[in-house]
């Protein structure tokens, strides 16, 4: 998409701290960090909701899904961290390209906000 941040970002038009790369995957850390890690998980393939996705993206997620156990890792999460897809809105999705916030390297306690 012309005016994604993340697509850009994956482009290369945009310097961002990167964590892991892939042919399908980009994760890079969160220039806002919500938390003493926050890194962003972003499939190179560009949509916005879970609810769009073709069969190639479900696969682009699942994938994601699976390798962030040793992005986790590589970060020094071994005490656990969260994920969140913001999806919407009203859930405070803010860039329209589908990415999966991985936060942690602290105690995040139960509340979910």
């Amino acid at each position: 998409m012309e005016n994604c941040i993340f697509c850009k970002i994956i482009a290369g038009e945009i310097p961002s701290n990167k964590v892991y790369e892939d042919e399908d995957m980009l994760a890079f850390r969160d220039i806002n960090p919500q938390a003493k890690v926050h890194v962003l998980v972003v499939p190179k393939s560009h949509f916005a909701m879970l609810a769009e996705m073709n069969e190639a993206q479900a696969e682009l997620v699942k994938k994601c899904l699976q390798k962030i156990p040793e992005i986790a890792g590589k970060l020094g999460l071994s005490g656990g961290y969260r994920l969140i897809i913001n999806q919407g809105k009203d859930a405070g999705q803010t860039v329209h390209h589908l990415h999966i916030h991985i936060l942690g390297g602290q105690d995040m306690g139960e509340k979910m906000l």
